[in-house]
């Protein structure tokens, strides 16, 4: 039986990266049959009749929603046809045999939501991070375990109308949309993955988020007020807490920087990224030479 499946691609004024994901999407070998939502954000709707989408289909579409990528993945959740939504951002790619090798994973009606490993392409070359294999709401509070990564997910529409919900609109600068998603994810069950790196994600370019602390500050802050599973995890508090210390430290706000790294010390006195955003507060190194030092390793702060 052929499966039908809906991914919803957000994207702004990367038209040459964009047709590059839609051409790895549409040369799945799965039997399913696809649907391409192409959802532009802020940016004109472009013409992609130059992508050939063969037995398969593109859409088109403004974000309706909330400015930013949490309302155009929802302007793509609701537009989608098909009982299964799968993401990938206009700057990834899927790998070859990246979808048949986990829709098999939602068979089991217990799992919320399915991923794969990911290859992260860097200035230096690509690295392999392969996921775990299964990930508890306990594992997602210690760590974000960034080898789940928004490209590679595959969950139920009614899932996303119902139980699980959409993308929350209400994150500063939609930052941290996908930790989010996956914290509530896994209250419902665990998250399953195929740990092969199927899913390429390209740190080899600046992110959107790379010189944007102030979304990066206020989203995490706004994600330990909303999950109250933080207050008894310290060591996934003091990692949130060290990002956001350590995003305030490259705003040049080191009386923040201190705050915020005071505390996570007090959760957990090893935390690198305390220490880090001192660093950057005292101007002793950028927080976009630290992040791109660490980018080329296929980490991130």
């Amino acid at each position: 039986m052929t499966t039908h499946v809906s991914v919803v691609i957000p994207t702004r004024d990367r038209p040459q990266l964009l047709r590059r994901a839609i051409r790895s999407v549409l040369a799945q070998t799965a039997d399913a049959a696809i649907e391409i939502l192409v959802v532009f954000d802020g940016s004109p709707i472009e013409d992609l009749s130059d992508v050939a989408p063969g037995r398969h289909r593109i859409r088109t579409m403004a974000n309706s929603r909330t400015r930013g990528l949490a309302g155009a993945r929802n302007t793509g959740i609701a537009a989608a046809a098909s009982p299964l939504i799968a993401f990938c951002d206009d700057d990834d790619e899927w790998l070859a045999g990246k979808l048949a090798a986990h829709l098999p994973l939602l068979d089991d009606p217990r799992v919320p939501l399915v991923a794969t490993g990911i290859r992260v392409l860097t200035t230096r070359g690509a690295h392999d991070r392969p996921s775990p294999a299964r990930a508890t709401h306990d594992d997602l509070l210690r760590s974000r375990i960034t080898e789940l990564h928004p490209s590679s997910f595959l969950f139920r529409a009614a899932d996303a109308h119902g139980r699980l919900g959409l993308i929350d609109e209400e994150l500063p600068a939609s930052y941290g949309e996908d930790y989010d998603l996956l914290l509530r994810a896994a209250e419902l069950g665990d998250i399953v993955a195929v740990p092969t790196p199927l899913t390429l994600v390209h740190w080899d370019r600046s992110s959107y988020f790379t010189d944007r602390w102030r979304g990066v500050a206020d989203g995490l802050g706004y994600l330990l007020d909303k999950h109250a599973g933080f207050a008894s995890a310290p060591l996934g508090r003091a990692r949130v807490e060290g990002q956001i210390a350590f995003a305030h430290g490259a705003l040049g706000e080191f009386r923040s920087a201190r705050t915020w790294a005071t505390r996570a010390l007090r959760d957990d006195r090893h935390q690198l990224r305390a220490y880090l955003a001192l660093i950057v507060g005292l101007r002793i190194l950028s927080g976009r030479r630290v992040i791109s030092a660490l980018n080329a390793r296929g980490r991130g702060v």
